[in-house]
């Protein structure tokens, strides 16, 4: 199998930049030899998703109406990380930010790109555990609301399609197969 990389490109430029992200179109001959344009997407960030989860197995959905889909989202807590950042320290702050839990035990338990054919995103999502509850601090862009339920609601919820957030639907299918073998009680 040929894993080395078939695109040629004849010429980049970055259309449009701000804090978080970055948009490069480059000239392309692509795969068959064809020219063409791509367009690729450059976070900023990492992606960063915790499922928080105590000792009776419940969890912590954040809700939030989601700009670019025009909808109201329910969510494992997330947000951005710094790329110079310890990925986990990212995650702490994010957890206490949303939810205004501390959790004492971490796990990561998933890497993935979350839209790889236009971006370069790059999630990590991780199992908090040991919690401590106090209040949570939003940033002002955030108007979230938090819930709390045991973890097979938020299960039901993937499976009937009420949580469509990818970082999301990876952590709680994941999660539920550790629980499955016994990782979590």
């Amino acid at each position: 199998m040929d894993e080395s990389n078939p695109w040629i490109t004849l010429e980049s430029r970055m259309v449009y930049e701000n804090n978080w992200i970055g948009l490069t179109e480059h000239q392309v001959i692509n795969p068959s030899g064809g020219r063409g344009i791509y367009g690729k997407v450059h976070f900023k960030n990492l992606a960063i998703g915790i499922l928080p989860l105590d000792e009776d197995l419940n969890t912590w959905l954040v809700g939030q109406f989601r700009f670019p889909l025009g909808a109201y989202s329910w969510e494992i807590p997330e947000g951005g990380g710094p790329l110079h950042l310890d990925p986990l320290d990212s995650a702490k702050r994010e957890l206490l930010e949303e939810t205004g839990i501390v959790a004492n035990q971490w796990h990561e338990i998933q890497r993935m790109h979350l839209s790889n054919s236009v971006s370069n995103e790059l999630a990590i999502i991780y199992i908090a555990r040991d919690l401590t509850m106090g209040e949570a601090e939003p940033e002002e862009t955030e108007q979230l609301t938090v819930r709390k339920l045991h973890f097979e609601q938020a299960f039901g919820m993937v499976m009937n399609g009420d949580i469509t957030d990818s970082m999301s639907v990876a952590a709680i299918l994941k999660t539920n197969i550790l629980i499955q073998q016994g990782h979590y009680s």
